[in-house]
């Protein structure tokens, strides 16, 4: 039987994130360590669900990501690096199509996905080293983004809010 978005967003408690998409916390390690003058646990993770008619906007940590497929329709990560070169991977299990069942996001990457086929969905697990904190958590606008990547336009158009409210 195969389920809807809305059956994965109500049985497993997701919530809307600001980036967009679904969330929800799931673990963060025990350890602890000091980075960027905070105490956070070691690594956090969380299970991300994105629809087809949703964006997770452009963003940036200053940690690690790594993404892992657990189903629904494969999601393409757009990553625009430090160096300004841009790069889109799929995250899936149709390795024969060039989709990967993890893949990782450097830290300091600005970032976002997207599912691809229409009126469907994705429904990923994503795990943060050092830890998530929101207080790393940068989201931009098309504008802020043109300014220093204008070779990448359209997948910024695409990608990122007009505005932040």
């Amino acid at each position: 039987m195969a389920h809807t978005a809305e059956f994965y967003i109500e049985k497993m408690n997701l919530e809307a994130h600001p980036e967009g998409g679904y969330y929800k916390s799931t673990f963060a390690g025990t350890e602890e360590m000091t980075t960027r003058n905070v105490l956070r646990p070691l690594y956090t993770s969380i299970y991300f669900l994105l629809r087809s008619e949703d964006i997770s906007h452009l963003h940036r940590l200053q940690s690690d990501e790594l993404w892992y497929y657990h189903g629904g329709s494969p999601l393409t990560v757009h990553m625009i690096y430090p160096d300004g070169t841009y790069e889109a991977k799929k995250l899936g299990l149709n390795i024969d199509n060039g989709e990967m069942p993890q893949i990782l996001v450097p830290k300091h990457t600005i970032f976002g996905s997207s599912v691809d086929e229409a009126n469907t969905f994705s429904l990923v697990g994503c795990m943060v080293a050092p830890g998530f904190d929101f207080a790393d958590f940068e989201l931009f606008t098309q504008d802020e983004l043109l300014k220093d990547y204008p070779q990448h336009e359209a997948v910024i158009r695409k990608m990122a809010y007009e505005t932040l409210d």
